[in-house]
C-alpha cells in the first residue's frame, strides 16, 4: 500500500498532546493529516517534525501544520481537540470552512461538547469519542505519552464503524459502544476525581492513589458523580456498584501513574482549565436535579481560585 493510499484527509484542530499523540499515529501510519496549533508547534514541526516519545517507539513523523483554521478545507476528518472553553467560536469557523459529508470528532473531556459544536454550527455532523490516553507536551512538537491511548466511539453506525477502522488500522484500540452517553460519563467519573486532586496537590496520579486521605476526596467525589448520574438517568457501564467505581478510579490512577493530569498540566502553563465541564459540570447538573455535590464544588471553586478566575 501507497503512503496516502485510500486514507481520508484528516485535520487535528487544537493539536496539543490527545490531537498530537492520535493525529501523530494516523501520520505515522500513512494518513494525509494536517495539524492546526499554535505558531510555536507549527514552526517545530515544520523544521523537524512531530516527535513522539511513546511507550513503544521514539520517533520523529512528518506531518502538514498550519496555524489557520482555513487548512481544514477538504479535510474528510476533523479531530476536534480543542479546549472545551473554545468549542462555541471554533465550532463557527469550521462550520463556514468544511463540507457537509465531513466528521467532526470530539476527542474532549467533558460529556456535552457534541451538543455544544451543533449548538453553534448546526451543519456540522459531530460524533463524540471517549479518550484515554496520559500525555503531555514538554516542548512544542514533542508529545511524551506514558500511559493507555484508546478510543470508545458509537453508537454503531456506517460512520462510527469508519471512524474505528481509521484509527484501528493506525494500529490505535478504537471500540464502539451502544451506550456512548453512558461511557462519557464513565470518563467524567475519573476526570472528576483525579483531574483536580492532581492539579491542585501538584501530584501526579500515582501519589493520589497512595495517600489515604487524597484518596477519601477522590471516594467522595466519585460517589457524588454517580449520584448525579442517577439522577439524570445516565447509566455508566461497569459503574452501578460505586465501589467498583472506585476500584476502576484505582485502576486508572495505577495504569497512569506517571501522569499529571490536564488539568495540572494546564495550571502550571498559566491557561485556563477544562475544570467548568469536569467538577463545574456536576455541580451545576446536581443543582439542577438537587443533588448535593460539595466535594466536585469544593474542586472545581478551589481550580478556578487557583486560576485567578474566579
Amino acid at each position: 500500500m501507497t503512503a496516502q493510499e485510500n486514507w481520508p484527509k484528516i485535520a487535528v484542530v487544537g493539536a496539543g498532546a490527545v490531537g498530537g499523540y492520535f493525529g501523530g499515529l494516523l501520520a505515522r501510519a500513512g494518513a494525509p493529516v494536517v495539524m492546526i496549533g499554535r505558531p510555536a508547534f507549527v514552526e517545530a514541526v515544520k523544521k523537524n517534525g512531530l516527535f513522539l516519545d511513546t511507550l513503544q517507539f521514539q520517533e520523529s513523523v512528518r506531518v502538514e501544520a498550519s496555524t489557520e483554521l482555513s487548512a481544514v478545507r477538504a479535510a474528510e476528518i476533523v479531530l476536534f481537540c480543542v479546549k472545551t472553553t473554545d468549542n462555541a467560536t471554533t465550532a463557527r469557523v469550521l462550520g463556514s470552512l468544511l463540507a457537509p459529508s465531513a466528521l467532526v470528532l470530539s476527542m474532549q473531556n467533558g460529556v456535552d461538547n457534541v451538543e455544544q459544536i451543533r449548538a453553534a454550527a448546526a451543519k456540522i455532523d459531530a460524533l463524540p469519542a471517549v479518550v484515554y490516553v496520559a500525555a503531555s507536551v514538554p516542548q512544542p512538537g514533542r508529545v511524551k505519552h506514558v500511559g493507555r491511548g484508546d478510543l470508545v466511539v458509537g453508537p454503531e453506525s456506517e460512520k462510527t464503524k469508519r471512524i474505528a477502522e481509521i484509527f484501528s488500522r493506525a494500529r490505535v484500540p478504537c471500540r464502539i459502544s451502544e451506550n456512548i452517553e453512558g461511557e462519557l460519563w464513565t470518563k467524567l467519573v475519573w476526570n472528576c476525581a483525579l483531574n483536580a486532586v492532581s492539579a491542585l496537590g501538584r501530584a501526579k496520579y500515582g501519589l493520589i492513589a497512595s495517600s489515604p486521605d487524597a484518596w477519601k476526596v477522590v471516594e467522595t467525589a466519585v460517589y457524588e458523580v454517580l449520584a448525579v448520574a442517577r439522577a439524570a438517568g445516565i447509566h455508566p457501564p461497569g459503574l452501578e456498584d460505586p465501589k467498583a467505581a472506585l476500584a476502576g478510579a484505582l485502576k486508572i490512577a495505577t495504569q497512569m501513574a506517571e501522569a499529571l493530569s490536564s488539568t495540572g498540566q494546564d495550571l502550571n502553563r498559566g491557561k485556563r482549565t477544562e475544570v467548568d465541564s469536569l467538577n463545574g459540570y456536576i455541580s451545576r447538573r446536581g443543582a439542577e436535579l438537587g443533588v448535593p455535590t460539595p466535594v466536585n464544588h469544593s474542586l472545581f471553586a478551589l481550580v478556578k481560585l487557583a486560576e485567578g478566575r474566579l
